[in-house]
Protein backbone atom coordinates (compact mmCIF):
# COMPACT_ATOMS: atom_id res chain seq x y z
CA UNK A 1 0.00 0.00 0.00
CA UNK A 2 1.49 3.19 -0.88
CA UNK A 3 2.19 5.93 1.46
CA UNK A 4 0.09 9.13 1.11
CA UNK A 5 2.04 12.20 0.26
CA UNK A 6 1.33 15.21 2.68
CA UNK A 7 0.33 18.23 0.88
CA UNK A 8 2.83 20.97 1.40
CA UNK A 9 0.87 23.99 2.92
CA UNK A 10 3.21 27.13 3.53
CA UNK A 11 2.42 28.59 6.76
CA UNK A 12 0.98 32.03 6.57
CA UNK A 13 3.30 35.05 8.13
CA UNK A 14 4.59 38.02 7.17
CA UNK A 15 8.53 38.96 6.77
CA UNK A 16 9.94 41.13 9.65
CA UNK A 17 9.72 44.88 9.06
CA UNK A 18 7.02 44.56 6.42
CA UNK A 19 3.61 46.12 7.58
CA UNK A 20 0.59 45.11 6.35
CA UNK A 21 -2.42 48.26 6.57
CA UNK A 22 -5.74 47.94 6.56
CA UNK A 23 -8.85 50.01 6.59
CA UNK A 24 -8.37 52.76 9.00
CA UNK A 25 -4.38 52.97 9.00
CA UNK A 26 -4.37 52.94 5.76
CA UNK A 27 -6.88 55.59 5.32
CA UNK A 28 -4.88 57.79 7.61
CA UNK A 29 -1.89 57.12 5.13
CA UNK A 30 -3.63 58.37 2.57
CA UNK A 31 -4.69 61.46 3.56
CA UNK A 32 -1.07 62.26 4.98
CA UNK A 33 0.23 61.62 1.50
CA UNK A 34 -3.22 63.99 0.25
CA UNK A 35 -1.66 66.80 3.14
CA UNK A 36 1.89 66.61 1.86
CA UNK A 37 1.24 66.27 -1.81
CA UNK A 38 -1.28 69.33 -1.57
CA UNK A 39 1.71 71.39 -0.21
CA UNK A 40 3.72 70.67 -2.32
CA UNK A 41 1.92 71.53 -4.90
CA UNK A 42 0.45 74.80 -4.24
CA UNK A 43 3.92 75.68 -4.03
CA UNK A 44 4.32 75.08 -7.55
CA UNK A 45 6.03 71.00 -7.13
CA UNK A 46 5.01 68.68 -10.64
CA UNK A 47 4.57 65.23 -9.97
CA UNK A 48 6.89 62.41 -11.33
CA UNK A 49 6.84 58.74 -10.83
CA UNK A 50 9.80 56.82 -11.10
CA UNK A 51 10.17 52.57 -11.21
CA UNK A 52 10.41 51.03 -7.98
CA UNK A 53 13.91 48.97 -9.70
CA UNK A 54 16.81 50.59 -11.01
CA UNK A 55 20.17 49.63 -12.01
CA UNK A 56 22.36 49.17 -8.59
CA UNK A 57 25.19 51.24 -9.81
CA UNK A 58 22.81 54.06 -11.01
CA UNK A 59 21.47 54.39 -7.23
CA UNK A 60 24.79 54.53 -6.41
CA UNK A 61 26.47 53.28 -2.83
CA UNK A 62 25.51 56.09 -0.71
CA UNK A 63 23.85 53.34 1.83
CA UNK A 64 26.66 51.80 4.12
CA UNK A 65 27.39 49.11 1.71
CA UNK A 66 31.00 47.27 2.25
CA UNK A 67 31.29 43.66 -0.33
CA UNK A 68 27.86 43.27 -1.60
CA UNK A 69 25.43 45.61 -3.66
CA UNK A 70 22.53 44.21 -2.23
CA UNK A 71 24.23 45.43 1.13
CA UNK A 72 21.73 48.00 2.89
CA UNK A 73 19.42 47.35 0.05
CA UNK A 74 17.04 44.43 -1.60
CA UNK A 75 19.15 43.38 -5.11
CA UNK A 76 19.28 40.78 -7.40
CA UNK A 77 21.11 40.37 -10.49
CA UNK A 78 18.77 40.04 -14.06
CA UNK A 79 19.18 37.94 -16.87
CA UNK A 80 22.52 40.08 -18.19
CA UNK A 81 23.88 39.49 -15.09
CA UNK A 82 23.63 43.30 -14.25
CA UNK A 83 22.37 44.03 -10.67
CA UNK A 84 19.19 45.07 -9.63
CA UNK A 85 17.98 46.95 -6.63
CA UNK A 86 14.86 48.27 -4.79
CA UNK A 87 15.03 52.19 -4.49
CA UNK A 88 16.07 52.88 -1.13
CA UNK A 89 14.51 56.55 -1.21
CA UNK A 90 12.94 58.89 -4.31
CA UNK A 91 16.09 61.18 -4.85
CA UNK A 92 18.51 58.91 -6.46
CA UNK A 93 15.78 57.75 -8.91
CA UNK A 94 15.27 61.40 -9.51
CA UNK A 95 18.75 61.92 -9.80
CA UNK A 96 18.40 59.09 -12.89
CA UNK A 97 15.50 60.69 -14.18
CA UNK A 98 17.04 64.62 -14.42
CA UNK A 99 20.02 63.41 -16.06
CA UNK A 100 19.22 61.08 -18.44
CA UNK A 101 16.09 63.81 -19.41
CA UNK A 102 18.39 67.19 -18.81
CA UNK A 103 18.15 69.19 -21.60
CA UNK A 104 13.96 69.53 -22.32
CA UNK A 105 13.19 69.37 -18.32
CA UNK A 106 13.06 73.13 -17.39
CA UNK A 107 15.39 74.55 -14.68
CA UNK A 108 15.06 74.98 -12.03
CA UNK A 109 12.89 71.44 -11.81
CA UNK A 110 10.31 71.34 -9.23
CA UNK A 111 8.95 68.20 -8.53
CA UNK A 112 7.39 66.14 -5.89
CA UNK A 113 6.57 62.00 -6.20
CA UNK A 114 4.86 59.98 -4.03
CA UNK A 115 5.64 55.70 -3.51
CA UNK A 116 6.95 53.11 -1.53
CA UNK A 117 10.89 52.57 -0.80
CA UNK A 118 13.16 49.47 0.78
CA UNK A 119 15.87 49.34 3.14
CA UNK A 120 17.68 45.86 3.42
CA UNK A 121 18.20 46.77 7.62
CA UNK A 122 17.54 45.66 11.10
CA UNK A 123 13.66 46.67 11.39
CA UNK A 124 12.84 48.12 14.78
CA UNK A 125 9.40 50.00 16.65
CA UNK A 126 8.46 52.29 13.67
CA UNK A 127 11.13 51.29 11.20
CA UNK A 128 9.74 49.41 8.88
CA UNK A 129 11.78 47.51 5.63
CA UNK A 130 9.26 49.17 3.14
CA UNK A 131 7.67 52.14 3.79
CA UNK A 132 5.91 55.00 2.06
CA UNK A 133 7.63 58.52 1.19
CA UNK A 134 6.33 61.86 -0.16
CA UNK A 135 9.20 63.97 -1.90
CA UNK A 136 9.54 67.79 -3.12
CA UNK A 137 12.99 68.56 -4.17
CA UNK A 138 14.13 71.68 -6.58
CA UNK A 139 17.03 70.82 -9.07
CA UNK A 140 19.40 73.42 -10.53
CA UNK A 141 18.86 76.24 -7.74
CA UNK A 142 21.89 77.29 -5.99
CA UNK A 143 22.16 79.73 -2.40
CA UNK A 144 20.29 78.95 1.00
CA UNK A 145 17.29 80.24 -0.51
CA UNK A 146 15.74 76.77 -2.07
CA UNK A 147 17.03 74.85 1.33
CA UNK A 148 15.23 77.41 3.19
CA UNK A 149 12.13 76.83 1.36
CA UNK A 150 12.86 73.06 1.28
CA UNK A 151 12.59 73.82 5.23
CA UNK A 152 9.36 75.82 5.18
CA UNK A 153 7.67 72.86 3.11
CA UNK A 154 8.44 70.25 5.58
CA UNK A 155 7.30 72.83 8.60
CA UNK A 156 3.93 73.43 6.03
CA UNK A 157 3.72 69.14 5.80
CA UNK A 158 3.50 69.19 9.86
CA UNK A 159 1.10 71.49 10.13
CA UNK A 160 -1.13 70.54 7.22
CA UNK A 161 -0.64 66.66 9.15
CA UNK A 162 -2.39 68.31 11.59
CA UNK A 163 0.34 68.45 14.20
CA UNK A 164 -0.18 71.33 16.68
CA UNK A 165 2.95 73.91 17.29
CA UNK A 166 5.30 72.56 19.68
CA UNK A 167 4.60 68.99 18.83
CA UNK A 168 6.98 68.84 16.24
CA UNK A 169 10.50 70.56 15.01
CA UNK A 170 12.83 71.41 12.11
CA UNK A 171 16.41 70.46 13.11
CA UNK A 172 18.98 72.10 10.30
CA UNK A 173 22.26 71.56 10.17
CA UNK A 174 25.21 71.62 7.38
CA UNK A 175 27.00 68.49 6.41
CA UNK A 176 30.11 70.90 5.38
CA UNK A 177 30.60 71.48 9.28
CA UNK A 178 30.92 67.95 9.71
CA UNK A 179 33.39 67.49 6.70
CA UNK A 180 35.61 70.18 8.21
CA UNK A 181 35.68 68.40 11.53
CA UNK A 182 36.68 64.74 9.59
CA UNK A 183 39.07 66.83 7.98
CA UNK A 184 40.63 67.97 10.74
CA UNK A 185 41.25 64.09 12.40
CA UNK A 186 42.76 63.02 9.87
CA UNK A 187 39.90 61.02 7.89
CA UNK A 188 41.43 61.02 4.51
CA UNK A 189 39.47 62.40 0.84
CA UNK A 190 39.66 58.75 -0.49
CA UNK A 191 37.00 55.85 -1.40
CA UNK A 192 38.29 54.35 2.07
CA UNK A 193 37.86 57.45 3.82
CA UNK A 194 34.42 58.13 2.33
CA UNK A 195 33.24 54.46 3.47
CA UNK A 196 34.68 55.56 7.22
CA UNK A 197 32.79 58.86 6.76
CA UNK A 198 29.90 57.01 6.24
CA UNK A 199 29.95 54.72 9.08
CA UNK A 200 30.30 58.50 10.99
CA UNK A 201 27.20 59.60 9.90
CA UNK A 202 25.00 56.34 10.52
CA UNK A 203 27.02 56.03 14.02
CA UNK A 204 25.45 60.06 14.90
CA UNK A 205 22.33 59.47 13.01
CA UNK A 206 20.89 57.14 15.88
CA UNK A 207 22.55 59.81 18.81
CA UNK A 208 18.79 60.08 19.59
CA UNK A 209 17.87 56.25 20.11
CA UNK A 210 21.28 55.28 21.78
CA UNK A 211 22.92 58.38 23.39
CA UNK A 212 26.22 59.42 23.45
CA UNK A 213 28.03 56.56 24.81
CA UNK A 214 26.60 53.85 21.97
CA UNK A 215 27.44 56.43 19.43
CA UNK A 216 30.99 56.56 20.60
CA UNK A 217 31.28 52.86 20.44
CA UNK A 218 29.86 52.90 16.54
CA UNK A 219 32.50 55.99 16.18
CA UNK A 220 35.24 53.78 17.75
CA UNK A 221 35.24 49.69 17.42
CA UNK A 222 31.95 48.74 17.09
CA UNK A 223 28.38 48.03 19.19
CA UNK A 224 26.62 44.53 19.81
CA UNK A 225 23.28 45.85 20.49
CA UNK A 226 20.80 43.74 22.63
CA UNK A 227 20.61 40.89 20.23
CA UNK A 228 23.79 40.30 19.98
CA UNK A 229 24.27 41.69 16.40
CA UNK A 230 27.52 43.31 15.99
CA UNK A 231 27.90 46.76 13.96
CA UNK A 232 31.33 46.83 12.52
CA UNK A 233 32.30 51.17 13.98
CA UNK A 234 33.92 53.85 11.76
CA UNK A 235 37.18 53.44 13.58
CA UNK A 236 37.81 56.81 15.04
CA UNK A 237 40.44 57.48 17.52
CA UNK A 238 39.69 58.42 20.88
CA UNK A 239 40.67 61.60 20.20
CA UNK A 240 38.61 61.98 16.79
CA UNK A 241 35.76 60.73 18.81
CA UNK A 242 35.84 63.25 21.21
CA UNK A 243 35.90 65.61 18.22
CA UNK A 244 32.90 64.21 16.99
CA UNK A 245 30.97 63.99 19.46
CA UNK A 246 31.68 67.61 20.96
CA UNK A 247 30.51 68.91 17.45
CA UNK A 248 27.39 66.92 17.51
CA UNK A 249 26.77 68.86 21.04
CA UNK A 250 27.35 72.75 20.41
CA UNK A 251 23.88 73.58 19.80
CA UNK A 252 22.87 75.96 22.64
CA UNK A 253 19.89 78.12 22.98
CA UNK A 254 19.91 80.53 20.90
CA UNK A 255 20.76 80.78 17.16
CA UNK A 256 24.00 83.74 17.49
CA UNK A 257 25.07 81.15 20.68
CA UNK A 258 24.88 78.07 18.37
CA UNK A 259 26.98 79.54 15.29
CA UNK A 260 29.36 81.06 18.15
CA UNK A 261 30.14 77.84 19.51
CA UNK A 262 30.39 76.28 15.76
CA UNK A 263 32.72 78.42 14.06
CA UNK A 264 35.89 77.74 16.67
CA UNK A 265 35.33 73.91 15.87
CA UNK A 266 36.01 74.19 11.79
CA UNK A 267 39.56 75.70 12.64
CA UNK A 268 41.20 77.11 9.23
CA UNK A 269 39.03 74.54 7.31
CA UNK A 270 37.62 76.80 4.84
CA UNK A 271 34.95 74.39 3.96
CA UNK A 272 33.58 74.74 7.35
CA UNK A 273 33.45 78.40 7.63
CA UNK A 274 30.87 78.53 4.19
CA UNK A 275 28.81 76.14 6.04
CA UNK A 276 28.64 78.74 9.37
CA UNK A 277 27.90 81.03 6.23
CA UNK A 278 25.25 79.11 5.19
CA UNK A 279 23.71 77.96 8.41
CA UNK A 280 23.72 81.65 9.21
CA UNK A 281 21.84 82.59 5.98
CA UNK A 282 18.95 80.33 5.88
CA UNK A 283 18.42 81.43 9.40
CA UNK A 284 17.51 84.73 8.15
CA UNK A 285 15.34 83.64 5.69
CA UNK A 286 13.26 81.69 7.86
CA UNK A 287 12.75 84.35 10.55
CA UNK A 288 12.19 86.85 7.61
CA UNK A 289 8.95 84.59 6.94
CA UNK A 290 8.00 83.69 10.31
CA UNK A 291 9.28 80.38 10.89
CA UNK A 292 11.51 81.00 13.85
CA UNK A 293 8.32 80.19 15.79
CA UNK A 294 9.63 76.83 17.35
CA UNK A 295 9.48 75.30 14.16
CA UNK A 296 13.34 75.56 13.15
CA UNK A 297 15.90 75.33 14.81
CA UNK A 298 19.96 75.06 13.99
CA UNK A 299 20.98 71.91 15.68
CA UNK A 300 24.71 70.31 15.05
CA UNK A 301 23.62 66.74 15.77
CA UNK A 302 21.40 66.53 12.83
CA UNK A 303 23.85 64.86 9.81
CA UNK A 304 20.99 62.48 8.37
CA UNK A 305 22.13 58.76 7.25
CA UNK A 306 22.62 58.97 3.40
CA UNK A 307 25.91 59.80 2.15
CA UNK A 308 25.16 62.04 -0.84
CA UNK A 309 24.26 65.12 1.08
CA UNK A 310 26.44 67.96 0.63
CA UNK A 311 25.50 71.41 2.51
CA UNK A 312 22.58 71.66 4.67
CA UNK A 313 20.26 68.91 6.27
CA UNK A 314 17.23 69.16 8.39
CA UNK A 315 14.92 66.72 9.81
CA UNK A 316 11.43 67.06 11.09
CA UNK A 317 11.67 65.91 14.53
CA UNK A 318 8.31 64.48 16.43
CA UNK A 319 7.84 65.85 20.05
CA UNK A 320 5.25 64.08 21.00
CA UNK A 321 5.79 61.55 23.94
CA UNK A 322 3.98 57.88 24.46
CA UNK A 323 4.79 55.01 26.25
CA UNK A 324 6.37 51.58 24.62
CA UNK A 325 5.52 48.15 25.14
CA UNK A 326 7.11 47.96 28.24
CA UNK A 327 5.44 51.24 30.00
CA UNK A 328 8.09 53.58 29.32
CA UNK A 329 8.24 57.25 28.46
CA UNK A 330 9.41 57.16 24.39
CA UNK A 331 9.38 59.89 21.83
CA UNK A 332 9.17 59.09 17.63
CA UNK A 333 11.86 61.24 16.36
CA UNK A 334 11.92 61.23 12.84
CA UNK A 335 9.45 62.01 10.49
CA UNK A 336 11.35 62.76 7.50
CA UNK A 337 13.99 64.95 6.67
CA UNK A 338 15.97 66.24 3.94
CA UNK A 339 19.17 68.22 2.22
CA UNK A 340 21.52 69.51 -0.55
CA UNK A 341 22.98 67.02 -2.74
CA UNK A 342 24.96 69.01 -5.39
CA UNK A 343 26.99 66.11 -6.25
CA UNK A 344 24.46 63.38 -7.06
CA UNK A 345 23.31 64.21 -10.70
CA UNK A 346 27.36 64.76 -11.21
CA UNK A 347 27.65 60.86 -11.10
CA UNK A 348 26.15 61.10 -14.36
CA UNK A 349 26.92 64.24 -15.93
CA UNK A 350 30.62 64.71 -14.72
CA UNK A 351 29.63 68.92 -13.92
CA UNK A 352 28.14 69.60 -10.35
CA UNK A 353 24.16 70.16 -10.61
CA UNK A 354 22.89 72.33 -7.68
CA UNK A 355 19.63 70.15 -5.89
CA UNK A 356 17.86 70.49 -2.67
CA UNK A 357 14.88 68.06 -1.19
CA UNK A 358 12.55 67.10 1.27
CA UNK A 359 11.25 63.13 2.31
CA UNK A 360 8.60 63.03 4.41
CA UNK A 361 7.88 59.59 5.69
CA UNK A 362 4.33 58.53 5.30
CA UNK A 363 4.42 55.09 7.29
CA UNK A 364 6.10 55.97 10.19
CA UNK A 365 4.48 59.19 10.84
CA UNK A 366 1.06 56.96 10.48
CA UNK A 367 2.38 54.30 12.95
CA UNK A 368 3.17 57.17 15.07
CA UNK A 369 -0.43 59.06 15.01
CA UNK A 370 -1.82 55.10 15.66
CA UNK A 371 -0.25 54.53 18.40
CA UNK A 372 -1.18 57.62 20.03
CA UNK A 373 -4.69 57.34 18.81
CA UNK A 374 -5.15 60.52 16.64
CA UNK A 375 -5.79 59.02 13.50
CA UNK A 376 -9.12 60.52 13.91
CA UNK A 377 -12.78 58.98 14.36
CA UNK A 378 -13.21 55.90 12.35
CA UNK A 379 -15.02 56.48 9.04
CA UNK A 380 -18.23 54.44 9.06
CA UNK A 381 -18.79 52.21 6.18
CA UNK A 382 -20.92 51.73 3.40
CA UNK A 383 -24.79 51.36 3.73
CA UNK A 384 -25.37 47.79 2.77
CA UNK A 385 -28.31 46.77 0.77
CA UNK A 386 -28.66 42.93 1.24
CA UNK A 387 -29.35 40.33 -1.06
CA UNK A 388 -32.40 38.42 -0.11
CA UNK A 389 -33.44 37.16 -3.12
CA UNK A 390 -30.80 36.20 -5.55
CA UNK A 391 -32.78 36.66 -9.36
CA UNK A 392 -33.22 40.20 -8.17
CA UNK A 393 -29.66 41.54 -8.19
CA UNK A 394 -30.15 43.76 -10.98
CA UNK A 395 -32.58 45.61 -8.24
CA UNK A 396 -30.12 45.46 -5.59
CA UNK A 397 -27.24 47.13 -7.54
CA UNK A 398 -30.10 49.99 -8.81
CA UNK A 399 -30.56 51.02 -5.39
CA UNK A 400 -26.78 51.12 -4.21
CA UNK A 401 -26.51 53.08 -7.45
CA UNK A 402 -29.02 55.28 -6.09
CA UNK A 403 -27.09 56.26 -3.18
CA UNK A 404 -23.67 56.33 -4.67
CA UNK A 405 -25.39 59.19 -7.01
CA UNK A 406 -26.28 60.88 -3.96
CA UNK A 407 -22.81 60.48 -2.72
CA UNK A 408 -23.35 57.78 -0.04
CA UNK A 409 -20.76 55.22 -0.29
CA UNK A 410 -23.33 52.08 -0.70
CA UNK A 411 -22.37 48.25 -2.19
CA UNK A 412 -24.36 45.25 -2.48
CA UNK A 413 -24.05 41.95 -0.30
CA UNK A 414 -22.02 39.63 -2.83
CA UNK A 415 -21.87 36.50 -0.25
CA UNK A 416 -24.25 33.12 -0.41
CA UNK A 417 -25.43 33.67 2.99
CA UNK A 418 -28.72 34.47 4.85
CA UNK A 419 -29.84 37.12 6.15
CA UNK A 420 -28.41 37.02 9.88
CA UNK A 421 -24.69 36.39 7.93
CA UNK A 422 -25.93 39.00 5.98
CA UNK A 423 -26.44 41.71 9.03
CA UNK A 424 -23.44 40.13 10.67
CA UNK A 425 -21.37 40.91 7.43
CA UNK A 426 -22.64 45.11 7.96
CA UNK A 427 -21.66 44.77 11.13
CA UNK A 428 -18.29 43.90 10.83
CA UNK A 429 -18.18 46.39 8.10
CA UNK A 430 -18.96 49.22 10.17
CA UNK A 431 -22.08 50.15 8.15
CA UNK A 432 -24.08 52.80 9.65
CA UNK A 433 -27.60 50.86 7.70
CA UNK A 434 -29.04 47.97 6.20
CA UNK A 435 -31.10 48.37 3.38
CA UNK A 436 -33.85 45.20 3.29
CA UNK A 437 -36.15 43.98 0.16
CA UNK A 438 -37.09 40.50 0.34
CA UNK A 439 -40.16 39.15 -1.28
CA UNK A 440 -43.04 41.04 0.88
CA UNK A 441 -40.91 44.43 0.29
CA UNK A 442 -40.82 43.82 -3.29
CA UNK A 443 -44.49 42.71 -3.40
CA UNK A 444 -45.66 46.26 -2.04
CA UNK A 445 -43.17 48.52 -4.02
CA UNK A 446 -41.36 49.18 -0.74
CA UNK A 447 -38.41 49.43 1.21
CA UNK A 448 -36.92 49.15 4.90
CA UNK A 449 -33.79 50.61 6.26
CA UNK A 450 -32.60 49.91 9.34
CA UNK A 451 -30.24 51.84 11.24
CA UNK A 452 -27.38 49.72 12.69
CA UNK A 453 -25.70 52.81 15.18
CA UNK A 454 -28.88 52.19 17.41
CA UNK A 455 -29.36 48.50 16.68
CA UNK A 456 -26.20 46.64 16.23
CA UNK A 457 -26.02 45.17 19.58
CA UNK A 458 -29.04 43.00 17.93
CA UNK A 459 -27.70 41.93 15.11
CA UNK A 460 -26.23 38.79 16.01
CA UNK A 461 -29.61 38.06 17.61
CA UNK A 462 -31.70 37.87 14.44
CA UNK A 463 -32.42 34.33 13.13
CA UNK A 464 -34.80 35.25 10.07
CA UNK A 465 -37.37 37.47 8.38
CA UNK A 466 -39.63 36.16 11.49
CA UNK A 467 -37.95 37.34 14.37
CA UNK A 468 -36.53 40.74 12.35
CA UNK A 469 -40.74 42.10 11.47
CA UNK A 470 -41.69 40.77 14.88
CA UNK A 471 -38.95 43.48 16.60
CA UNK A 472 -38.70 46.07 13.42
CA UNK A 473 -35.37 47.79 16.04
CA UNK A 474 -34.26 51.55 14.35
CA UNK A 475 -35.98 50.60 11.34
CA UNK A 476 -38.35 52.69 8.71
CA UNK A 477 -40.37 51.58 5.91
CA UNK A 478 -41.58 53.18 3.01
CA UNK A 479 -42.38 53.57 -0.84
CA UNK A 480 -39.39 52.07 -2.97
CA UNK A 481 -39.17 55.59 -4.63
CA UNK A 482 -38.35 57.27 -1.40
CA UNK A 483 -35.20 55.04 -0.69
CA UNK A 484 -32.77 57.82 -0.55
CA UNK A 485 -34.90 59.74 2.22
CA UNK A 486 -35.61 56.48 3.81
CA UNK A 487 -31.30 55.91 4.18
CA UNK A 488 -31.02 59.84 5.14
CA UNK A 489 -33.12 59.77 7.29
CA UNK A 490 -31.76 57.16 9.23
CA UNK A 491 -28.37 58.43 9.56
CA UNK A 492 -29.35 61.82 11.19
Amino acid sequence: MSKKVKTFRPKARRPKGFEDRFGTLANAENALIGAAAGVYASHGFEPLSTSALEYADCLGKFLPDDDRPNEGVFAFTDDDQQWMALRYDLTAPLARFVAENYDPLPKPLRRFAVGPVWRNEKPGPGRFREFIQVDADTIGAPGPAADAEMIMLAADVMDAAGLARGEYVIRVNNRKLLDAILGNIGVPDTEEGAVQRLRVLRAIDKLDRLGADGVARLLGDGRKDDSGDFTKGAGLSAQGIVAVLGYTQAGADTLEATLGALQPLMGASTVGAQGVEELRAIAALLQACGYDDGRTLIDPSIVRGLGYYTGPVFEADLRIETVNEKGEPARFGSAGGGGRYDDLIARFRGQPVPATGFSFGVSRFAAALHALGRLGPVEPGPVVVLALEVDRMADYFAMASELRAAGMRSEVYMGGSGMKAQMKYADKRGAPAVVIVGEDERAANSVTVKNLVLGDKLSGQIEDNKEWRSGRPAQTSGPREQLLKLVQDALI
